[in-house]
């Protein structure tokens, strides 16, 4: 019985203390400052806590966070542990930063990222990037698992964005602007750099890694595309359909980031295939192909830092 007691005391003290620390947190960075002031505050935290300073970023979709697992001399920060960084809350993405050495050269991964139909705002989904730049970051490889349209993209296939289409319903950059981030009306002609599409298909020709270019689309989610939708979206010249990326993107040009898209097909789109759709074997695909683009990850975070 004594036990038990000791117990329930170290459980609420443990309670207490959390969330002492949250009302910390909240009262060194007031919910009222500007967007860049919070990203100040976030990278301020982070440079805190990491002595490497990266100038590549890599964001890892579902199933692919295992690449961030193989970092030398990492440093793992959960998100929560970051001034207004948002909480993963779907299988398959960890939640936490990862800055450490791939080929003795420093990089940071997102091992998991927060999406539109979690309930969070396109701010809110974007705010690692805003921080990113305020750590330096040049360029940042966004990677997603994705639902193939075009029938040549087989199940496991990587899929090189070359364009996006944003059917999400909304823009991160909606509302006031602040020009320290960037324009308030930035040119989108040329998203996916041409010149990181070139060296990621030269590093995947030199493993014998077959990557097709193709159109990315984006939808709200969290529901699956209908067929009647997916035939739709082959009429727009969508390649590819996913729940994410093309924020990140968006808010990355207006601040002057290199960008590049990498999709992991996990699926056959809706009416493609007599499978259903689940996110389980999403996130199984994406462990399947795991060897494979990490391969290729690797050798793009030595090419695009140097």
């Amino acid at each position: 019985m004594e036990r038990k007691r000791l117990a329930c005391r170290r459980s609420r003290t443990t309670h207490y203390i959390k969330r002492l620390l949250t009302m910390t947190n909240m009262a060194e960075e007031p919910a009222s400052s500007s967007l860049y002031a919070r990203a100040e505050h976030a990278a301020r935290t982070i440079r805190a806590r990491a002595a490497e300073e990266p100038r590549v970023a890599i964001v890892l979709g579902s199933g692919l966070g295992a690449f961030g697992d193989d970092f030398e001399d990492a440093v793992v920060i959960p998100y929560q542990e970051i001034p207004g960084f948002p909480t993963s809350t779907v299988a398959g993405h960890a939640g936490q930063l990862v800055i450490g050495k791939v080929d003795n050269v420093p990089v940071l991964a997102m091992q998991g990222r927060v999406h539109f139909y979690e309930a969070y705002s396109l701010e809110d989904v974007t705010f690692p990037i805003r921080t990113f730049k305020l750590l330096g970051i040049r360029k940042l490889v966004l990677t997603n698992a994705a639902g193939g349209i075009d029938v040549q993209l087989s199940q496991g296939a990587l899929m090189l964005i070359s364009d996006h289409l944003n059917l999400m319903g909304a823009n991160p950059l909606r509302g006031p602007n602040d020009k320290r981030f960037g324009p308030r009306f930035p040119d989108l002609s040329d998203v996916y750099s041409r010149e990181l599409q070139q060296i990621c298909i030269e590093e995947a020709r030199a493993l014998g890694v077959e990557l097709r270019r193709g159109i990315y689309a984006a939808l709200p989610g969290p529901s699956y595309e209908t067929p009647a939708e997916i035939h739709m979206l082959r009429g727009f010249g969508a390649d590819a359909v996913g729940m994410s990326t093309v924020p990140e993107a968006i808010v990355a040009r207006q601040m002057g980031i290199e960008v590049l898209g990498i999709s992991c097909i996990t699926n056959m789109a809706a009416g493609l295939s007599n499978e259903p759709i689940n996110h389980e074997e999403v996130v199984e695909t994406g462990k399947q192909v795991r060897d494979t683009f990490a391969r290729l990850l690797r050798r793009l975070a030595v090419r695009l830092a140097s």
